[in-house]
């Protein structure tokens, strides 16, 4: 198993994103990595697979036709390491426009895909539930197309990363009604309501609950609700904490309660999951969360090696060769 690792791009900087490498490294030594950066930053990783020099950043804002100009960035020279090196993922936490852009132009569509989708996975209230997400980003607007052939690679990933024989399919929208949502919307509901495994529109209240197995999402409202759902779980976190340092009582009271808390505190933690998944390329590529610290990058490595060990892009492959 090849893994390749732009650590140039992120917010934090690259030493946050060699010591969640190390991390990844200590657990799983058996993949091979190959790192793309500032040589002299990278000296610590001396004991991974390859170290490939490479000094320009892409921009945060950089459009399509720069990102493709910047052939000597980080971002740019990982894409080529994985297609020269044939390595089955990459991952960035870099600009995320140019990441999925150069990813679908350079690596390449799966045939039959019409348009690559971020996904991910979150948790419910369920214990042990997850609920898969996507589009949460890769695009802005979406076909009535786009949106039906999400509703199918949610599925198959749901299957093979989680083991959902009959995924529960939604549609977000503003009600649970047929008639509710975007006009987009409401034509995909039309194309998607023959369809085995749909059970109709859901609303962001209810996609935590536990019941869906996946959700669509246009890129648009997907991103929203991703970075909201991240946002109120930060602010829960800390409101609880400020409640139990309030006075002695809630002292005494945390220390009765701290093993729930710290179970709760974990499920929240958005950083476990720390990266999505481009799903549509020929690839596991895994667009890192861009404020990434050790544990998140860390965190996100895992969930590019699990993809990889769960075979999900042949998945990808197989379903659309037999059903298109």
């Amino acid at each position: 198993m090849k893994f390749v690792i732009d650590t140039l791009g992120g917010d934090k900087g690259s030493l946050e994103i060699i010591a969640g490498i190390k991390l990844f490294h200590q657990e799983f030594p058996e993949v091979e990595l190959i790192a793309v950066g500032k040589v002299d930053e990278l000296s610590e990783l001396s004991n991974i697979a390859k170290i490939v020099e490479a000094n320009d950043v892409m921009p945060m804002d950089a459009g399509v036709l720069e990102a493709m100009r910047m052939k000597n960035s980080s971002m740019s020279v990982a894409i080529d390491t994985l297609i020269k090196e044939k390595a089955d993922g990459i991952i960035s936490s870099g600009s995320t426009g140019a990441f999925l852009s150069l990813a679908t132009l350079k690596i390449k569509k799966i045939p039959g895909v019409i348009r690559p989708a971020l996904i991910t996975s979150f948790p419910t209230i369920i214990d042990g539930k997850n609920v898969v997400l996507l589009d949460v980003g890769a695009s802005v607007e979406n076909t009535k197309e786009e949106l039906v052939q999400f509703a199918k690679m949610g599925a198959l990933y749901d299957k093979a990363v989680f083991g959902v024989q009959e995924p529960q399919i939604y549609l977000a929208s503003n009600g649970s009604e047929e008639h509710k949502g975007s006009n987009v919307g409401k034509e995909a509901y039309q194309l998607l309501k023959n369809e085995k495994n749909f059970v109709g529109n859901i609303e962001a209240r209810d996609v935590l609950k536990g019941h869906a197995d996946v959700v669509v999402f246009d890129g648009y409202s997907g991103n929203i609700f991703l970075k909201g759902s991240e946002g109120m779980a930060k602010m829960m976190s800390q409101l609880m904490k400020d409640v139990f340092k309030k006075n002695i009582i809630t002292k005494i009271g945390y220390l009765f309660a701290k093993s729930g808390f710290n179970d709760l505190r974990n499920k929240m933690d958005y950083k476990k999951v720390g990266g999505a998944l481009l799903i549509g390329v020929n690839a596991v590529v895994i667009k890192a969360h861009g404020n990434s610290d050790c544990d998140s990058f860390y965190s996100a490595m895992k969930v590019g090696y699990h993809l990889m060990e769960k075979k999900v892009v042949d998945e990808i492959k197989e379903g659309f060769t037999l059903h298109e």
